[in-house]
């Protein structure tokens, strides 16, 4: 929320760089100019802008170079206490100064999650128990094992879990491993599989062996879904278990497989992968690609479209693209 209306994240996000960006004191009056145009360009733009300034305003005692050090991810890249100062600083005025710390809002989740990567990100973690996870762009989890269970809360994005077989005492663990997300649990059974956070909906693949489902629901569902199967479930209801995809698992190896993929699903996958928003006409919707796309320079991909498809890619900023159809 800002404004009293939803925001998205992705524009929240551009609104982060550019105030980083301007608090830095090294924007250049042409990077001054490209910032009233981003606010300029859309209603919901300005709307996340008024809502920093806002929150700025309750920082006021804050001299700009101390808050700068302080909140900017710019001025080191690698302190993760300054990114999540900088988070807070935007989402603050969106839950309350008075209950931010006990809020457990998506926003918060992601922020103070024991392990988190930004828009493009990969990264890979050893967990005690053996067991390696991978996280997607944009991903938060946090680990929390004990004498009963151990479990990954998946508060964002998408995993690929690995799951390890510990022996204690000549003895092999007995605790199950679960990844919980907000609309159900996934307890794997000796298994590699990916789990997906979307709006409303967990996608599942498993890779190998097997993983048991559970609904989060009152009349809880379950269902078995074994190797080379792939799901979708809700907190109601399982879908019925289709064949998995290289696509799958693709972004582990850092690509996009798209096999006859319509060009909307495409763009909304590339568009995880990079800052702002990407925007798919709907007259060029329906249209279909194939291909293996390298995920570690998404506009190129986007470069690369008018190539195969007829379309052309507008920019109206970095953080706006529209591909609509070629003129």
């Amino acid at each position: 929320m800002a404004g009293g209306a939803p925001i998205s994240e992705a524009i929240a996000d551009a609104a982060a760089e550019w105030l980083t960006l301007l608090m830095s004191g090294e924007a250049t009056d042409e990077e001054r100019r490209r910032w009233q145009a981003w606010r300029g360009a859309h209603a919901d733009h300005e709307r996340a802008w008024l809502h920093i300034e806002s929150v700025m305003g309750r920082l006021k005692f804050m001299e700009p170079q101390a808050a700068y050090k302080t909140l900017s991810p710019y001025s080191d890249l690698k302190s993760p206490v300054r990114r999540k100062a900088l988070n807070l600083l935007l989402w603050g005025g969106v839950i309350g100064a008075g209950g931010l710390l006990a809020s457990h809002t998506r926003t918060w989740e992601t922020v103070a999650a024991d392990y988190r990567t930004g828009t493009g990100e990969r990264r890979t973690v050893m967990l005690d128990d053996g067991t390696r996870i991978v996280l997607n762009t944009a991903t938060a989890i946090d680990v929390r094992f004990d004498a009963r269970q151990r479990l990954v809360r998946l508060a964002a994005g998408e995993v690929l879990a690995v799951t390890g077989h510990p022996v204690v005492g000549g003895v092999a663990d007995p605790r199950p491993f679960i990844i919980a997300t907000r609309e159900g649990r996934i307890r794997a059974l000796g298994t590699r599989f990916t789990v997906r956070q979307d709006k409303g909906r967990t996608d599942v693949a498993v890779l190998e062996s097997a993983v048991e489902i559970t609904t989060d629901d009152a009349q809880a569902q379950l269902a078995v879904l074994h190797a080379g199967e792939r799901t979708t479930f809700t907190r109601e209801t399982i879908d019925a278990a289709q064949p998995a995809s290289e696509q799958d698992a693709a972004w582990t190896r850092g690509q996009i497989v798209a096999d006859n993929m319509r060009l909307a699903d495409f763009l909304a996958d590339l568009a995880r992968y990079r800052p702002g928003i990407v925007r798919c006409e709907a007259s060029v919707a329906d249209l279909r690609l194939s291909g293996v796309f390298p995920l570690n320079d998404p506009d190129r991909i986007l470069a690369t479209l008018p190539t195969v498809l007829p379309v052309q890619v507008r920019l109206r900023t970095r953080y706006w693209v529209t591909v609509e159809a070629a003129s």
